[in-house]
C-alpha cells in the first residue's frame, strides 16, 4: 500500500550499479521485471554514462580509427570517489523510503566497495553480481593479473590503443572487424544470439576512466566490511572466470570471517542470464532477508 501520509514504509529500493561502459539502460530488463513485482527500483548512471556520456566524434559513423586513437574524452578526469560519491548521493535519498539494497555488476562491485564505505549505515544488503571485489588485492588491476584471471576473455579483446596520457580505456564496440565481435560476442554473451549481442553492443559506451581499474577499492572492515552481502557467481562468465568470482568470495570472507558472503549461483555468462526474471528472483530473495 502506498504511503500518502509521507512516511517511509519498509518497502525496499534497489540501487543498480552499471559495469565498464555500460550505463543505466544495461539494468533495463532486470529493473523492469522487479518494478513489475512492485519493487522500488533505480539504476544508476555513474558519472561521464548515460545521458551525461562522451562519444567522441571519431566513434560515430563514418567512424575514424586514427583520430579514434587520440581523442580526449572528459571521462579521463572521473575517479572512484567521484563515482562513489554520486551512490552514495543516491542511496541518501532512496533511504528515505526504506531499506536499501545496493547491486552491482562487473566493474560496478568497485563503486559498490567504496560507496558502501561512505553510507555504511543507510544500506541494508549488497550483491554483487558477477561483480569485481577487491578485498585483500586493492585493485581491479591486481585481481585481472592473478592466475584464477587469466583465462579471461577480456584479454582477447584488444582495446583502441590509446596513449597512458589520454587517460582513458577505450573499447571500439562499433567496429566492423568481424574477429572483434565474435570474440566481445565470447567474452560477454557466448549463449546469446547474434543480433541480442549487437543490440547490446550499440548500447555500450567507448570510454571509461583508466583512474578506476588501479584505484584503490577495498572496502574498510569496519564500514562495508559490516554490511550483509551476497555474491551471485555467474558460472558461465568467460570476462570474470568463475576461478577469479570464488577466489574474491574467499578473500572478501577471509578478511570479514564474521560477515561472509551469502552465495548463489546462476549459469549465465557475463552480461546475465536472458531470462531477467531469474536474477530478479535473487535479489527479490535478498529484498526478503532485510524486512
Amino acid at each position: 500500500m502506498s504511503n500518502l501520509m509521507g512516511v517511509a514504509d519498509s518497502t525496499v529500493t534497489f540501487v543498480l550499479v552499471h559495469g565498464s561502459g555500460s550505463n543505466a539502460y544495461g539494468w533495463s530488463p532486470v529493473a523492469a521485471e522487479l518494478g513489475l513485482r512492485g519493487h522500488r527500483v533505480v539504476a544508476v548512471d555513474l558519472p561521464g554514462h548515460g545521458p551525461g556520456a562522451y562519444l567522441p566524434l571519431s566513434y560515430q559513423a563514418p567512424q575514424d580509427l586514427e583520430r579514434l586513437r587520440t581523442e580526449p574524452s572528459p571521462i579521463a578526469g572521473t575517479t572512484l570517489a567521484d563515482c562513489a560519491a554520486h551512490v552514495a548521493a543516491v542511496v541518501r535519498r532512496a533511504h528515505r523510503n526504506g531499506p536499501v539494497v545496493l547491486a552491482g555488476q562487473s566493474l560496478g562491485g568497485v563503486t559498490v566497495n567504496a560507496a558502501a564505505d561512505l553510507v555504511p549505515e543507510l544500506i541494508s544488503h549488497l550483491v554483487y553480481v558477477s561483480a569485481l571485489c577487491p578485498s585483500k588485492r586493492a585493485s581491479v588491476s591486481e585481481l585481472m593479473a592473478t592466475p584464477e584471471a587469466a583465462t579471461s576473455h577480456i584479454f582477447k579483446m584488444a582495446p583502441v590503443p590509446t596513449p597512458p596520457e589520454l587517460g582513458v580505456t577505450r573499447v571500439n564496440w562499433r567496429s566492423g572487424d568481424p574477429t572483434f565481435f565474435r570474440i566481445a560476442k565470447e567474452a560477454m554473451a557466448a549463449e546469446y544470439s547474434d543480433a541480442e549481442v549487437r543490440a547490446m553492443l550499440n548500447i555500450l559506451e567507448p570510454d571509461e576512466s583508466a583512474a578506476i581499474g588501479v584505484a584503490d577499492g577495498r572496502g574498510l572492515v569496519h564500514k562495508w566490511g559490516g554490511i550483509p552481502r551476497t555474491f551471485v557467481r555467474f558460472t558461465e562468465d568467460r570476462t570474470l572466470p568463475l576461478a577469479l568470482q570464488d577466489l574474491m568470495i574467499r578473500e572478501a570472507d577471509e578478511t570479514t570471517p564474521d560477515n561472509r558472503f551469502r552465495v548463489r549461483s546462476l549459469a549465465a555468462p557475463h552480461i546475465g542470464p536472458r531470462d531477467p526474471a531469474l536474477l530478479a528472483d535473487e535479489l527479490e530473495q535478498v529484498a526478503g532477508l532485510c524486512c
